[in-house]
């Protein structure tokens, strides 16, 4: 979905030739891929040059696998998920950037 959220609108082919370049994807994987995202709905692919286009926000699915995660290794606990990040390398700088967003609430 990067590819597409980065380039769209964008060509199946075009999708095909970067993750070949960025992950190592062969043609057939990336068309798997697409067909899987366009029957879950947050791919639309449209003539000519099958153009695809995100149905899905970014934001919307990095909210979605956070919370997943979230629910997954530390049971649900927001607390516990910033504690993490705070007892390991956090720079000042970041502490106050994160102290801001959460006054902003």
């Amino acid at each position: 979905m990067d590819i597409v959220w980065d380039k769209e609108p964008v060509s199946a082919k075009e999708i095909t030739l970067i993750a070949a370049e960025t992950i190592g994807w062969n043609k057939n994987t990336s068309y798997t891929i697409i067909k899987k995202l366009i029957e879950k709905k947050a791919l639309e692919r449209t003539e000519p040059n099958f153009i695809c286009t995100s149905l899905v926000k970014k934001e919307a699915v990095q909210k979605a696998e956070t919370q997943s995660l979230i629910d997954k290794l530390y049971k649900g606990s927001k607390k516990a998920f910033f504690a993490s990040f705070i007892e390991n390398d956090v720079s000042e700088e970041e502490l106050e950037a994160l102290k801001k967003l959460l006054e902003k609430r």
